[in-house]
């Protein structure tokens, strides 16, 4: 499963959302582990943000990216996407927060840096922060989250706007009220919709609706939540994991995703039923 971004770039349908990590500076070593087993596993996009314990996060996934860059593995092979916070969002201000994303990451350049929310910044300032970021070779892409359709549509009248690549929202199998309108206008535009918490931060993986699906494919329900976003076109998932365990039953998810049945998906339907109209758009 891949998504294309509107360059025709082209990456992984499941990527490894890191809030959480960097927190406890006791967990550190175990949390750099964990993302190494995940490298050596085979993911390959990474999102975490300023935001994520105030840096903590971008400098575990930078610890854990130099120990597998010395170990062979090519900088290219990896996706790295990180966030602005919507107060440093003014031009000068994007440039200085990536230059210290940059540094706890240890690397030259993100490959999708993304305002977090909207701000108090005019969209303009931030997109000139971008496309200098851009100039400098700082970031490929830039794009946004949080971001409902009538905010997308005005990022694409500002000057330079129309480069959005991204746009990342919650999207799970309880929160499909982006399926109305969001996500057939970005799919038009070959815009991915990156979706953070697809497992609605671990509520979904116990819920009894879930069960008897989980019981016939012989999985978890937590993996049937995760295929079901997987297999939406335009979709990349970004949920977290923070053990082995986890790592490795998001991974299989994939297979599930084509293993899912049009009497599966009807069944899901049917407990959690697509919008008839639109929705507010679910911020987590």
């Amino acid at each position: 499963m891949v998504v294309q971004f509107p360059s025709g770039e082209e990456q992984p349908g499941l990527a490894l959302g890191l809030y959480g990590y960097g927190a406890d500076s006791g967990r550190q070593a175990a949390e750099v582990a964990t993302l190494r087993l995940a490298l050596d596993m085979g993911w390959r996009v990474f999102d975490t943000a300023e935001m994520y314990a105030d840096g903590g996060s971008e400098r575990v996934l930078g610890q854990a990216l130099q120990q597998a860059f010395r170990a062979g593995l090519a900088r290219e092979a990896v996706m790295v996407v990180s966030k602005v916070l919507p107060e440093n969002a003014f031009e000068a201000g994007v440039v200085a927060a990536c230059e210290q994303s940059l540094q706890r990451l240890q690397l030259d350049c993100i490959d999708l840096y993304l305002l977090h929310w909207p701000g108090p910044h005019p969209l303009a300032e931030t997109v000139r922060g971008f496309e200098q970021l851009q100039r400098r070779g700082r970031i490929r892409h830039w794009g946004v989250s949080n971001v409902d359709l009538p905010q997308l549509r005005e990022l694409a009248t500002v000057p330079g706007g129309a480069a959005c690549a991204a746009n990342q929202v919650h999207y799970s199998l309880r929160a499909r009220g982006v399926e109305f309108d969001l996500l057939p206008a970005q799919r038009v535009h070959q815009m991915p919709l990156l979706a953070y918490s697809p497992l609605d931060q671990g509520e979904l993986a116990d819920h009894p609706a879930l069960a008897d699906l989980a019981m016939r494919h012989r999985v978890t329900p937590a993996q049937v939540a995760l295929a079901w976003v997987l297999r939406q076109p335009g979709v990349m998932a970004l949920p977290k994991a923070g053990s082995a365990l986890h790592l490795r039953h998001n991974w299989a998810a994939r297979a599930l995703a084509k293993a899912l049945t049009a009497e599966d998906l009807a069944q899901l339907d049917a407990h959690f039923p697509p919008p008839r109209a639109k929705q507010p758009l679910s911020v987590r």
